[in-house]
């Protein structure tokens, strides 16, 4: 009894056999010419969830400073931890997927609180993330001239670019900040279109870039998958500049809270100075009259 093409990609996804898109299967059917669809419930629900951050990211994201400032801190700090708890060895043991996701969220929300309230770190970080992804998209045009050798290339782009962008965004603080959040809000929706339609299988082979790895040819449409990633981008960043973001500064909208807790504190003092101020007043009024 021949296996369908449909069972066969179907047992490799489950199984996480990689697919080449020239593999063929009964009736010289390969990869690129079905689609899978068996999906995983949970993995599915947090890509629904991501693709609503992504447009909050891409379209809101200098608009809701402080929230982008904590999901940045968030995500780089979770996702960090979480893959160094799959890949180390801590003592004799490896940690199981529920110790690591729960010891990566804790560290995830430190992180974020971190972020949202010390605005340079924040700034700093939103920097560097821009500048890796930036690294990503400058390591998959450099494939296609150059692999390379050792993976301290691409380590060494992405901390050398991340710390560039990291710098530029201290210093003009709102460009930086709506190009950043456009770029990771695109690149957050981009990804979970990419699970949706072919199980990660670009996002694959963009970490492949990031470890210099060979990796096996794409099919044609997961280039039309990744390509929304900049159309996201340039949206974002004119949505941004023109609509959302347009008569909004962050430093502007810290000072007048600084000020207005300010005022708040100095308000009962201010009243208690009146009381006292009207209180000699009086005295003075009885004292000229007897």
């Amino acid at each position: 009894m021949a296996t369908s093409p449909e069972n066969v990609l179907t047992t490799m996804m489950r199984t996480g056999s990689t697919v080449s898109p020239t593999d063929t299967f009964s009736g010289n059917i390969t990869r690129c010419d079905t689609l899978t669809y068996d999906y995983d419930i949970a993995t599915s629900v947090i890509c629904g969830m991501c693709f609503l951050f992504g447009i909050v990211y891409c379209f809101f994201g200098y608009r809701c400073f402080k929230a982008v400032m904590f999901l940045t801190g968030f995500i780089f700090g979770s996702v960090i931890v979480f893959m160094l708890c799959n890949e180390e060895r801590f003592y004799t043991t490896y940690l199981s997927v529920e110790a690591s996701a729960g010891i990566a969220i804790g560290i995830g929300v430190l992180c974020g609180l971190v972020t949202m309230l010390i605005n340079a770190v924040g700034l700093f970080m939103t920097g560097f993330t821009l500048g890796m992804f930036l690294s990503a998209a400058l390591l998959i045009v450099l494939e296609a001239f150059y692999h390379p050798p050792t993976v301290w290339i691409p380590v060494g782009i992405i901390f050398g670019v991340g710390i560039l962008f990291a710098v530029l965004t201290l210093q003009w603080q709102k460009s930086c900040t709506i190009l950043a959040t456009s770029v990771f809000g695109g690149a957050i929706m981009t990804v979970c279109v990419d699970y949706f339609v072919e199980h990660f299988i670009m996002v694959q082979y963009v970490w492949e870039r990031f470890m210099a790895a060979l990796s096996e040819p794409v099919c044609w449409y997961s280039w039309v998958i990744l390509s929304i990633w900049p159309v996201l981008m340039v949206i974002g960043v004119v949505v941004q500049h023109r609509v959302t973001g347009r008569n909004f500064d962050h430093q502007e909208a810290s000072r007048s809270r600084r000020h207005y807790s300010r005022t708040e504190t100095r308000e009962p003092s201010q009243e208690g100075d009146d009381v006292v101020e009207n209180s000699r007043q009086q005295r003075d009024v009885v004292g000229m009259w007897t």
